[in-house]
């Protein structure tokens, strides 16, 4: 940052207004974490129409559905592995399909439509439950 500081910016700090502006600005938003409970950034960045690639661990592989070029379906694209060969490949892939704009575009929707309230959580829990209490 203090060698290119016109190409470079590092921000050691919380600034809300600034995230806001770098999830709307980017195309893509890479979390490769090697334990990560729940998650919110890869919804956020969902919602901004930025796309996540993740490893799939903890809320992250339950947040973000793989990409399928063949139907069209998926909000991002994960990799299994924590290392850096699958991340790169995961990476090359992604771009392969950020090339083509139809398919990009397609897949920006389908994350911002993501339902990711807690009304969808409450129904599905509500549906969990009413079977086993039907047991």
């Amino acid at each position: 940052a203090n060698i290119y500081p016109s190409k470079l910016s590092a921000n050691i700090m919380f600034d809300n207004v600034l995230a806001k502006k770098i999830y709307a600005g980017s195309d893509i938003f890479l979390m490769p974490s090697l334990f990560e409970p729940c998650g919110l950034s890869q919804l956020i960045s969902m919602r901004y129409g930025t796309i996540p690639i993740v490893r799939e661990t903890g809320g992250l592989k339950d947040t973000v559905i793989p990409y399928n070029k063949f139907d069209g379906t998926g909000t991002g694209f994960g990799f299994k592995n924590y290392n850096a060969h699958e991340l790169l490949e995961t990476l090359k892939y992604s771009l392969s399909i950020y090339k083509d704009k139809k398919q990009w575009d397609q897949l920006i929707k389908n994350a911002m439509e993501r339902k990711s309230s807690w009304t969808v959580a409450a129904k599905k829990y509500k549906k969990i439950y009413k079977q086993l209490i039907s047991k």
